[in-house]
């Protein structure tokens, strides 16, 4: 009578020892994918796109400054147009560098083949989104001093395709898909696309009133 309650502890304890064991390799695996998610695969996608957003508080101050805007208003061209010249200069001549120059950061920073891919196709799609969001930034804040503003004007809308970009490289790191990640960073491309060359230049338009 008194055996069959400590046997079936012993039993019971048993099976927790064995569910724990069972348990292992999946806590081993979550360890291991979390160590490759390491920093390496995250700098050199989010240091290029801070690089971006850098290079855009100044990016029409100089219009500003010569005139060129109150003749952008006087031209039968639309605003919404030249914004978005002025917008795919701005990415061809600061940020396509940066892409150019990003297989040998990836390579600095030991990344594969596939995450190097990975991180050209983010760049193709995040540097045009941070571009975009940068020029209203600095459309908002135009003639004001400092850059605090724009800052928090530029970062909270940021912080979603570099959360994207990074998660994409670093799926691509260990195996995993990315195509999740890359789906929603080209959904951010596209409505920042279709939204804030609109909001530019209806900000540039009260900048100059």
């Amino acid at each position: 009578m008194l055996g069959q309650p400590i046997s079936s502890a012993k039993s019971q304890s048993c099976g927790n020892c064995c569910q724990t064991n069972d348990n292992r390799p999946a806590q081993l695996q979550t360890l291991l994918l979390l160590h490759g998610a390491s920093p390496n695969t995250l700098r050199p996608s989010a240091n290029e796109r801070v690089a971006v957003l850098i290079s855009l508080h100044r990016l029409f101050e100089h219009d500003l400054a010569d005139g060129s805007l109150e003749q952008w208003l006087l031209v039968p061209r639309t605003l919404i147009g030249l914004v978005a010249t002025k917008i795919a200069a701005h990415w061809l001549i600061a940020c396509l560098p940066l892409i150019l120059v990003a297989p040998l950061l990836a390579l600095q920073y030991g990344l594969s083949n596939d995450a190097t891919l990975c991180l050209l196709i983010t760049l193709l799609l995040g540097t045009p989104t941070l571009a975009l969001l940068g020029a209203l930034g600095a459309a908002l804040t135009l003639g004001m001093r400092g850059q605090v503003l724009q800052a928090l004007i530029v970062l909270p809308m940021s912080i979603p395709p570099l959360v994207f970009a990074c998660s994409a490289v670093s799926a691509s790191q260990q195996g995993l898909p990315a195509g999740p990640a890359l789906n929603l960073l080209g959904a951010c491309l596209s409505l920042a696309t279709f939204l804030c060359p609109w909001a530019t230049a209806a900000a540039l338009r009260l900048a100059l009133e």
